[in-house]
């Protein structure tokens, strides 16, 4: 029977563009079995779930449930937890992690002081190895177990000590799907000897933009403009590039012009418009067909010293679903 994966790949889908959005990331640790909404459906407290959920609308976090790769017995054995909290907007990135022996006590945090980039003293900085984490969740979609979990327990027989299996990454027929950080960016269909080279580059401090589907911090036009620089330019460095405006255009399709810029100052304006993937496929295991919204580059253009630069010409593969 094939698979929502399977299709994507067989239709060569973009991948640009399609990263779930959140500019800080907190990821507490939850052993055992997780349902399709993890953080009310697992052994963690529901009411603990439900509050955390409550306590991020709207402040830029996301909260997911975070487990080391292998077996996963079904029991309600008590275990401390250990607790990442990142942030992913370039140049102000940063990771902390603490261990608590109660996950209650990240109700106590300020979450639109996290969303905004102030972790508060929150743990200590993490300076051990990136944080693979990779979608493995089968209750939401079978094609992240199928996938996501012979990747995961590779990275961890490769001696990656960062890996971990993650409740929720989004878009399922990417599988497999991973998230990176400090960076924050996200790939998909990934292999083992792929992530390997993603992480090498991050701890260089580089971003690998084959099969990124990119920078969490960023809105999906965003995402796609910034790799559509990168690809453009050739810029890999993680913290070079940041969305720093993004306007609505008119016309009968939606349609942004963002503005990316440079560290060293140069900046581009990148034309991005709303398409509808054809032919239809389904965006999940047993959903029905349909054609997912889209990001289209249409055009990326340096704009050195608020004067109009060179248009560059736009690779088929930044053309992102």
């Amino acid at each position: 029977m094939s698979t929502c994966a399977t299709a994507s790949r067989d239709l060569a889908e973009p991948l640009a563009g399609t990263a779930a959005t959140a500019r800080t990331w907190l990821l507490l640790e939850q052993p055992g079995p997780w349902g399709a909404k993890a953080l009310t459906s697992s052994h963690l407290d529901p009411e603990i779930g439900r509050a955390l959920e409550t306590a991020a609308q709207g402040t830029g976090v996301r909260v997911a449930l975070i487990r080391r790769p292998g077996r996963h017995a079904d029991c309600h054995a008590p275990a401390r937890h250990q607790v990442y909290v990142g942030h992913t907007v370039p140049g102000r990135t940063w990771l902390r992690g603490a261990v608590l022996d109660d996950p209650r006590e990240l109700l106590d945090l300020d979450f639109a002081a996290l969303g905004a980039g102030d972790h508060g003293g929150f743990g200590t900085p993490h300076t051990d190895a990136p944080l693979a984490l990779v979608c493995t969740n089968g209750k939401r979609d079978r094609c992240c177990a199928l996938l996501g979990r012979p990747l995961a327990a590779a990275l961890t027989d490769s001696g990656e000590q960062g890996a971990w299996e993650i409740t929720h990454l989004g878009g399922h027929r990417f599988s497999p799907t991973l998230l990176v950080l400090p960076y924050g960016y996200a790939y998909g269909r990934t292999e083992t000897a792929a992530v390997k080279e993603i992480l090498d580059g991050v701890r260089a401090g580089r971003v690998r933009t084959e099969g990124c589907r990119g920078n969490s911090a960023w809105e999906r036009p965003g995402q796609a403009a910034e790799l559509a620089v990168r690809t453009a330019t050739g810029e890999d460095a993680a913290d070079a590039l940041r969305v720093v405006a993004t306007a609505s255009t008119d016309g009968t399709a939606p349609g942004w012009e963002v503005t990316v810029a440079h560290a060293d100052g140069r900046r581009w304006n990148v034309a991005v418009a709303q398409g509808a993937s054809l032919p239809p496929r389904p965006e999940s295991c047993g959903a029905a067909l349909a054609s997912p919204a889209r990001m289209d580059v249409v055009a990326v253009r340096a704009v050195p010293d608020g004067a109009d630069g060179p248009t560059y010409e736009i690779p088929a593969t930044v053309t992102s679903e």
